[in-house]
């Protein structure tokens, strides 16, 4: 068994479920110390946080991700014990095994063969994990990157071990990941009898061509790395129940994912000003769940790309599809982000699984781009 196959298997066994870290952590910073790290807990609220640095210098490469797990579903429904990796027909099953505790695993061994293969590498390479990213995300990537702001400790590359791949190791790469704000929209109305409609005000009929009209707006056109920005409604609720009662108000939950070619300012502005147009009484709650992030071609891409051409034959795509990751964080702080992982086919799925022939190949990978980086 190779040492990143027993070390992803050693991850899931440990249950995780977030905002629990379940002692993975700790089981990383154990083979990391003896590399040269200095490793950290950062703990906020029930979550744990792990900083490992090697080096002072720049060129700073942080691997991220996360320890946390989603929950399992129903146990019945697993084939096996979600927490007891288990192998069938080339695969390697349990929570965790492609989101993401391959890629941890990966991280830790190609660093631990660079280290011992180039002692005196130049720059630096860190470690940033969190115990929250598939939870609320308020107490873990973003409070990291804020003691690293306030401590002055600069990022040059990050590489987020999300599960990124597609059909093929080593055949997607994220480049970034598109914003995510939600409104709560209560348009007011006047309650009353479904038989007297003049003493009443019906806001379903009130708020529909307001939302029809946005729905079909262009909120832009995208740009060369991002498709345009999408509005879609995820629920309308109005009415007491009764079929002869006109309801006093309508609730409607929205959300747009965004590219960089919008703002949350904007965005915000274009809604308000259709719903005023249309005369309409009502209130808007907004959440900004993340802003969208984007690196361009350059130094990291580009080294990741070689070490995926030079470890699998494939020439990678550079994407922008897919929902938020802890990437939108560490963008702030970081001018090179990517994202880079196992296949996704089976994240957040009963029987979660990854290939067993991808593993050494991902590790690989890994340790390519530290030595196209930091030689």
């Amino acid at each position: 068994m190779s040492k990143t196959l027993a070390l992803t298997e050693e991850l899931i066994t440990l249950r995780s479920v977030t905002p629990a870290d379940g002692g993975c952590q700790q089981k990383m910073a154990e083979r990391l110390a003896p590399q040269g790290f200095a490793c950290e807990t950062i703990a906020s609220g029930d979550v744990t946080n792990l900083w490992a640095r090697r080096g002072s210098a720049p060129p700073l490469l942080v691997f991220a991700g996360h320890t946390d797990v989603v929950p399992t579903g129903p146990l019945e429904q697993w084939t096996s014990d979600p927490f007891t990796p288990t192998h069938r027909e080339g695969k390697l099953y349990g929570r965790g095994a492609a989101d993401m505790k391959t890629s941890l695993a990966a991280m830790v061994v190609a660093v631990e063969e660079f280290v011992a293969a180039h002692p005196d590498h130049k720059g630096s390479i860190g470690f940033l994990i969190t115990s929250d990213e598939e939870g609320p995300a308020v107490d873990g990537t973003v409070i990291v990157c804020n003691q690293l702001k306030e401590r002055g400790e600069k990022l040059d590359y990050c590489i987020v071990g999300e599960p990124t791949s597609v059909k093929r190791v080593g055949d997607m790469i994220k480049n970034g990941r598109r914003g995510t704000m939600s409104g709560r929209l209560v348009i007011k109305g006047v309650q009353g009898h479904i038989a007297y409609p003049h003493m009443a005000k019906n806001p379903i009929h009130l708020a529909m061509p307001a939302l029809a009209e946005m729905a079909s707006i262009e909120w832009d056109k995208g740009n060369d790395y991002y498709l345009p920005t999408s509005w879609q409604m995820s629920n309308i609720h109005a009415g007491t129940g009764a079929s002869n009662v006109i309801p006093g108000e309508c609730i409607i939950d929205f959300n747009f994912r965004f590219s960089t070619a919008s703002t949350v300012d904007g965005l915000q502005r274009r809604v308000h000003a259709t719903l005023d147009k249309h005369g309409l009484d009502y209130d808007l709650q907004w959440t900004v769940g993340g802003l969208p992030f984007l690196t361009p071609r350059g130094h990291l891409s580009n080294a990741l790309s070689l070490a995926i051409k030079e470890e699998t034959g494939i020439d990678t795509e550079l994407s922008t599809t897919g929902g938020t990751s802890d990437g939108r964080f560490i963008a702030q702080i970081c001018p090179q982000v990517v994202e880079f992982g196992p296949t996704n086919a089976s994240i957040h799925k009963i029987d979660e699984h990854v290939a067993v022939a991808e593993i050494e190949p991902l590790k690989n990978i890994y340790r390519r781009t530290l030595e196209n980086l930091l030689l």
